[in-house]
């Protein structure tokens, strides 16, 4: 009895490596005091060009062009917003239809790149097949290639398909991007083989498997891509694409807009914030499950 008491007890006492790990996890309180300082100034600098956008927006033209460039508004103004709003209403195409462009090429860009780059991860990542490895090496070679790169060769194929000058030029390429097909094979790759395996006993298909738990449990990876592909197309001007005025998405209008010389600095301004604030938004929706634990994280063969 007594030496199983031993045994017992000595089973409870935490080991020598297990205290030593232990406290070299452990931060001090100064260590934690200078880890936030140096936090926080690196937060206040990221968000320093966000004030900037929204107080230029409220800075009236003379604030506008001072210099030294100030970041907060001394006399806020709401004059940049109705002059915005005169210019647009007088132009040819309206400024809800160059929002209601964008809207359309994000949307559905972003949607169809995460779906399609989800279901191609798939069966790359939990299925073999032959030319496997192949495929996913030229995936991975794509990643090498700028935009200046394939610029032409896009251009070609696009006008190939007979789809220049249509949403389908600037949605169809956001489809193919290599990095969202590699970031979610990747994270598929950490999903269990026996979760699948014990759908498949339970009688349920490969779209079954797919929407039903190869989806979910990778869901901080395509909101992340989402996110990504999102700011991206919420950006893209559709030049070399989209030549008809009616076709043109926001970031056009405000190329547009500030090319028309320094009066039009402050509408300028105003497009500049209406074109940060959604993105900004889109993450601020998303940013809870982007962080969020992977659900297989302690899950083992």
């Amino acid at each position: 009895m007594n030496s199983l008491k031993r045994k017992k007890d000595y089973y409870k006492k935490p080991s020598r490596w297990k205290i030593r790990h232990t406290k070299q996890l452990n931060r001090s309180m100064a260590g934690n005091t200078i880890l936030f300082v140096i936090m926080g100034i690196c937060g206040v600098f990221m968000a320093l060009p966000l004030v900037m956008i929204l107080n230029n927006a409220l800075k009236p033209l003379d604030e506008l062009f001072r210099y030294p460039p100030q970041i907060f508004v001394r006399n806020p103004s709401l004059d940049n917003f109705s002059d915005l709003y005169v210019l647009m209403s007088s132009s040819w195409v309206p400024f809800t239809r160059y929002v209601l462009n964008t809207l359309i090429i994000t949307g559905l860009g972003t949607v169809g790149h995460v779906l399609f780059a989800s279901l191609a991860a798939y069966p790359l990542a939990k299925h073999d097949f032959p030319g496997k490895k192949f495929l996913f090496s030229m995936v991975v070679l794509s990643l090498m290639f700028s935009y200046n790169v394939t610029a032409i060769p896009n251009y070609m194929i696009i006008s190939w398909l007979g789809i220049n000058n249509t949403y389908l030029a600037v949605i169809l390429p956001a489809f193919a991007y290599g990095l969202g097909l590699y970031l979610m094979k990747q994270f598929m790759e950490q999903i269990p083989d026996s979760l699948i395996e014990s759908a498949r006993l339970d009688g349920a298909g490969e779209f079954r498997i797919f929407f039903s738990i190869i989806m979910p449990n990778v869901k901080p990876a395509w909101l992340t891509l989402a996110i990504f592909q999102f700011q991206t197309l919420w950006a893209n001007t559709g030049s070399g694409f989209l030549r008809s005025e009616q076709l043109k998405p926001l970031q056009y209008a405000l190329y547009q807009i500030v090319a028309g010389g320094p009066a039009r600095q402050g509408a300028g301004a105003v497009v500049q914030l209406i074109i940060a604030a959604i993105p900004i938004t889109f993450f601020i929706i998303c940013q809870s499950n982007v962080i969020e634990t992977m659900t297989t994280s302690g899950m083992k063969d």
